[in-house]
């Protein structure tokens, strides 16, 4: 048994070390064509169609989705479909991206002469400069013909890995063209983890009676007991102006406990310029800089005057 997890084992790393090696060549494609590829994408008024056959298809439809969810609206065509008549949804103002790793596929033909006929802009990614799509393309993304991780060099592994990684650079180098915001990817991604990351902290803080607040000169037998039934962990410490100026924490009644502790005002017990929010924060945001912080609670304020709180557990079961 010991024999066989190995022979396994090996041929992981063996896999893992080839697709290594071809990614490594990918910095070559990396040039004055992709950026011309790039700019192309950019100005076009209509969608990027991106077309393939086979596993280059599977490809195709990851990279337009990611196209689509990051600002530069694509839909994904497959290349015999479109010989039946799924040519017809491609416009003039359109641009074709054709990922095919020999760029001999015959099921490209009918595209690449579609877009010839009708002057549409195409794209191509693929490892052959000599091949028929290459010739045909008004600029083509040519990455060094790798070894499939495959034994036999049949199998796409290697050259799809590449392909994937080449419409990845191609949308986020879009997506920082375009200054894209977190708030428009939300707007794209509102169900799942990914659109409950992208939540303000304004749609989930717990509001007005809920917030744990003392003032200044508040006792601490009073703020105490606030802070109990608010159970946060913590208290914040507001000024003349409703303004958070401090804030009293578990650990601060554990370090400053004496038989002295309920007389004292809050402020002799708070801990100054507490880290604070604002409203548009994002979930994802308000996780990090919490862990960063090592906080468990977060006031949400505006120009420091308190609107909300939120509790590291309210992120957590959010995300979760």
């Amino acid at each position: 048994m010991k024999n066989y997890n190995k022979k396994i084992i090996d041929s992981a790393k063996r896999t893992l070390n080839r697709e290594l090696n071809s990614i490594k060549n990918l910095k070559s494609v990396f040039n004055s064509n992709f950026c011309k590829a790039i700019n192309l994408i950019y100005n076009t008024k209509g969608k990027i169609v991106v077309t393939g056959v086979g596993k280059s298809a599977h490809i195709g439809n990851k990279f337009s989705a990611t196209l689509t969810s990051t600002g530069t609206p694509s839909y994904f065509v497959h290349a015999t479909e479109a010989s039946h008549g799924d040519l017809g949804s491609i416009k003039k103002e359109d641009c074709v991206i054709a990922i095919s790793n020999s760029g001999e596929t015959s099921e490209l033909n009918n595209i690449i002469q579609f877009t010839k006929r009708f002057n549409i802009k195409l794209i191509s990614i693929t490892s052959n400069s000599k091949s028929t799509l290459n010739k045909n393309s008004n600029v083509s993304i040519v990455y060094k013909k790798p070894i499939e991780a495959c034994p036999l060099n049949l199998a796409p592994t290697s050259s799809t890995s590449m392909s994937m990684i080449i419409g990845d650079c191609i949308a986020i180098a879009l997506l920082e063209l375009r200054g894209f915001k977190s708030t428009q990817f939300k707007s794209l991604h509102p169900g799942g983890n990914l659109g409950k990351d992208l939540k303000n902290l304004s749609e989930i803080m717990h509001k007005n009676k809920e917030i744990p607040l003392a003032k200044l000169n508040e006792k601490m037998s009073k703020a105490l007991l606030t802070m109990t039934k608010k159970s946060f962990g913590c208290i914040g410490v507001v000024n003349e102006k409703n303004q958070i100026v401090g804030i009293i924490t578990d650990g601060d009644l554990r370090r400053k406990l004496n038989s002295k502790f309920f007389d004292k005002k809050a402020s002799e017990i708070m801990t100054k310029k507490p880290t604070l929010a604002n409203k548009n924060m994002l979930v994802g945001e308000a996780i990090n800089l919490m862990n960063t912080k090592k906080i468990t609670s977060l006031f949400i304020c505006d120009n420091k005057r308190p609107l909300g709180i939120v509790h590291i557990h309210d992120l957590l079961r959010l995300t979760s």
